[in-house]
């Protein structure tokens, strides 16, 4: 809205309009305005939920052996980050910009699939939403943004291409963009890789064509699921969740900008993207809420961010990726969430192999991953087997999170290299 009135005042020589032209500009304006958005209006939040008594009940002493208790902490904080992000996005964004919008529609979708969750918790069903019913929304957006991207005109890049002259290795982008199918795989000279190539088989080259945007959907759908059941399972200790997409989002924001920006794609030999940058604005709201909010969830939390949180920052995340061509990267960008997932995974896998044998079996001492640094020796169960023990003594919440913390700053750093690591 304020970038619309900014090209308005601009034309009439209104003084200082023409920064909201630069992205860099409108890209910290919208991290400053959602980390004060979330941090003012939580506080309030806050109260509104302790009033209503929308809060947790006493957890199991199995799940907060310090003696920690979270009862009467509300939930349902997502909130907080969703109208933190989506405000300075509509202020500071371009509305007619369609990586804008598929953002945009992403973290409202995902905020009341993961609010309807919260809202069937707090009214006594613990279980929450079905599985089912939750995995059907997930897909449904993958299939929006995957179809939204194959179809609209304004999606489209100009691949990088590298040519030789006396020697030394020279970068240009095609001077025509058009709809791709093409990725990036990291860590691989000339790294562009095309879903469209999978299909060389088939003669038929509109045929073919077809089939690649089909596969390109299919992804989309697998990244975005999986990323948001990821962000989901990492959301088990105060601040572990939002610190660590605080990290990634600052991760993709940088790609998004290098994207946008024709020399500095150039230069770093990556695809062009015209309009990618908007990605960067929304991004940085989204790291600038998530910030805000630490100011609460932080130990120990004064609020939780329910499923309304953790499955919007997932999509996001995920969306972004998509969008500039990077989704290849964030099983190690993300590679957190896919610890929790795997150890989630291998727990009942092994478990059940137990089971049909008559054995108690487990991997971790607790699944998610986070849950089996904190078990303490009392705890473990004398008739059960477990594979990892290490380590022996439970470690205390906030150690943890700082640790998960940690290990994403160095994946992060580790995906900015591949910039210049083929």
């Amino acid at each position: 809205m304020l970038y619309a009135l900014s090209q308005y005042l601009e034309q009439i020589q209104f003084p200082g309009a023409r920064m909201f032209a630069y992205v860099s500009f409108r890209s910290l304006a919208s991290l400053i305005l959602a980390l004060l958005i979330s941090s003012i209006a939580g506080k309030y939040f806050i109260n509104y939920m302790k009033r209503n008594h929308h809060i947790e009940s006493a957890r199991d002493e199995q799940t907060d052996p310090y003696g920690v208790l979270k009862k009467g902490v509300p939930s349902m904080g997502g909130v907080i980050i969703v109208a933190a992000v989506v405000i300075p996005s509509l202020l500071l964004g371009r509305l007619d910009n369609i990586y804008t919008i598929l953002l945009l529609v992403t973290i409202l979708w995902f905020g009341l699939l993961g609010f309807i969750d919260d809202l069937i918790k707090l009214r006594g069903n613990k279980d929450g939403m079905k599985p089912i019913v939750k995995l059907a929304g997930q897909i449904v957006l993958g299939c929006v943004i995957g179809l939204a991207l194959w179809l609209s005109p304004d999606a489209v890049v100009r691949e990088n291409v590298v040519q030789k002259y006396s020697g030394s290795e020279v970068v240009y982008h095609k001077s025509e963009a058009r709809k791709s199918t093409v990725t990036t795989v990291p860590f691989v000279k000339n790294n562009n890789l095309d879903y469209y190539s999978a299909f060389n088989f088939i003669e038929n080259g509109t045929v073919r064509r077809a089939c690649g945007w089909v596969l390109f959907v299919v992804v989309t759908i697998f990244v975005i699921t999986a990323v948001s059941n990821g962000a989901n399972l990492n959301d088990g200790m105060d601040g572990m969740a939002a610190g660590n997409s605080a990290i990634i989002g600052v991760t993709l924001g940088i790609f998004a900008y290098v994207s946008g920006h024709i020399a500095m794609a150039s230069y770093l030999n990556v695809m062009y993207i015209p309009g990618s940058e908007e990605v960067m604005v929304f991004l940085c709201g989204f790291v600038g809420a998530l910030i805000g909010f630490l100011w609460y969830n932080a130990y120990p939390a004064k609020i939780f961010m329910g499923d309304t949180g953790s499955l919007s920052i997932g999509g996001v995340i995920a969306v972004s990726a998509i969008i500039i061509h990077k989704e290849l990267l964030l099983p190690i960008l993300c590679g957190v969430f896919l610890m929790e997932s795997l150890s989630v995974i291998l727990q009942i896998s092994y478990a059940r192999y137990g089971n049909k044998r008559g054995l108690k079996l487990r991997v971790f001492k607790r699944a998610p991953f986070h849950d089996h640094f904190r078990v303490l020796p009392s705890q473990l169960q004398p008739n059960f087997k477990y594979l990892i023990k290490v380590p022996r003594s439970g470690l205390h919440e906030n150690m943890i999170t700082v640790r998960f913390w940690i290990a994403t700053i160095l994946l992060a750093a580790f995906c900015i290299i591949t910039l210049k690591i083929r």
